[in-house]
């Protein structure tokens, strides 16, 4: 027969029990209350000296410099960015094309995925340091080309040239960028600087500005090819959106709790064009009346031909034009949906970037791979690079910065990214971006 035995505790002292002679209930609760009780646990009247410490009340900090230095992700310089901007143009920035499928759908790309990391590694120092289009970048992220800057917050491209320079990184100025690619290279004369490029239907203004750019020193020229017409910006519809800003009813009261931005407004040069004379209108008719839908490659020869510096073509979206244009000469290539704002439910940059980046290995192809569309932290700038991407650039992650606080709201997007890439390079294990592989990325349900 087998007989089960509780365990006791050796040390523990010895209790008469209740049932045998001399023993009683009382007698174990007497026992039970006369265990020691640790002198950490024993309540005491709290001294000033214990309490001084706790007590560092710090004065309320209210100005914008504070409230820049609060935020820890771009979410954050988001919020602060629609609370100081009008609608109309803080909606130009942060929409999209019709349902807006597409840019939600290239966020949550960068959420479908698992970090694999390693671990047991000296991660002391960690080195972001790339070389990209032939030259070094002291991040692997520039700024992209984005129209009507100024229009978002008045120092527009001046801030961001100028932040970008700061940070050792290239800015791209846009066709329908609210500075001259003159001022631009004087705002940062020591910065990398890119001039992005609408094709239009009359070559010879084409030629003018590309022209300019190389006399400006820009040493990449960015053409954009999926802009064949506008896309559908149902926001920008609703809200009357037009160049410059109208002042509508609607205007006027929305300005009434927004006064710092009309004040910088209208205190300011009128916006005006790094290509354009003056325009007023809305942005799909100027599209729609500017840019030449007939392209083809024999256009992007021309191009190769005028263009002695480096050429990028951005927007490209299926593996084979990512081949066609590198083999119509292209140096690189923009993996980008122009943010969502043209065709909706097209290719996610993120998902196709695999792909890309072997169709090049298999050719032996040494041509850029650079990605936009939905980066919103340096997790997702690090996962890109895992996945073959040579680079990446950002555009409503730095217009975010530049609505909440102009140049400073810019360098505090800036060293968001790069906290959250150097942070994520650690934890992964990873001392350099020659490190990250694929092996490092799993994209889920795959």
């Amino acid at each position: 027969m087998t007989q089960t035995v509780q365990p006791t505790n050796p040390e523990a002292p010895t209790t008469p029990d209740a049932t045998t002679p001399g023993g009683s209930a009382n007698a174990v609760e007497t026992s039970s209350s006369r265990e020691r009780v640790p002198a950490a646990l024993k309540r005491r009247v709290p001294k000033y000296s214990d309490l001084a410490p706790l007590m560092q009340f710090k004065k309320p900090e209210f100005s914008r410099e504070a409230k820049l230095r609060r935020a820890s992700t771009i979410w954050e310089l988001r919020d602060i960015a629609k609370r100081r901007t009008p609608q109309a143009p803080f909606d130009y920035t942060d929409g999209a094309a019709e349902a807006e499928i597409t840019l939600r759908r290239a966020r949550e790309a960068f959420l479908d995925i698992e970090f694999r990391p390693g671990i047991l590694r000296n991660v002391s120092s960690i080195d972001l340091s790339t070389d990209i289009l032939g030259k070094s970048s002291r991040l692997p992220v520039g700024i992209a080309p984005t129209g009507f800057t100024r229009m978002m917050q008045s120092e527009g491209e001046y801030a961001g040239s100028r932040a970008a320079e700061a940070a050792g990184i290239p800015y791209t100025l846009s066709t329908m960028g609210t500075a001259s690619i003159e001022d631009v290279a004087e705002a940062a004369p020591n910065g990398r600087n890119w001039f992005q490029l609408y094709l239009w239907t009359d070559r010879d203004r084409s030629l003018e500005l590309i022209e300019r750019a190389a006399k400006a020193g820009n040493d990449t020229l960015m053409v954009t090819v999926d802009t064949a017409v506008a896309g559908a910006r149902l926001r920008d519809v609703r809200n009357g959106m037009t160049i410059p800003p109208a002042l509508t009813l609607k205007t006027v009261l929305d300005a009434s709790y927004r006064p710092a931005w009309w004040f910088n407004f209208l205190t300011h040069e009128p916006l005006t064009f790094a290509s354009l004379s003056r325009y007023t209108g809305t942005v799909a008719d100027l599209i729609n009346s500017m840019f030449d839908p007939t392209l083809t490659f024999e256009d992007l020869d021309w191009l190769r031909e005028t263009w002695k510096g480096k050429l990028v073509v951005k927007g490209i979206q299926t593996v084979d034009d990512a081949r066609k244009v590198v083999d119509h000469g292209a140096d690189g290539v923009v993996l980008s949906n122009h943010g969502g704002r043209q065709l909706d439910r097209a290719p996610i940059p993120f998902h196709l970037l695999p792909e890309v980046s072997a169709a090049f290995k298999a050719d032996n192809s040494d041509a850029a791979i650079i990605l936009d569309t939905g980066i919103m932290s340096g997790a997702d700038i690090i996962a890109a690079l895992a996945l073959g991407a040579d680079f990446t650039l950002i555009g409503r992650a730095y217009l975010y910065g530049l609505m909440a606080g102009g140049r400073a709201g810019v360098d505090r997007a800036l060293q968001i990214l790069e906290k959250d890439m150097t942070r994520t390079m650690a934890l992964l294990g990873v001392t350099r971006l020659s490190e990250l592989t694929p092996d490092h990325v799993r994209i889920l349900g795959k």
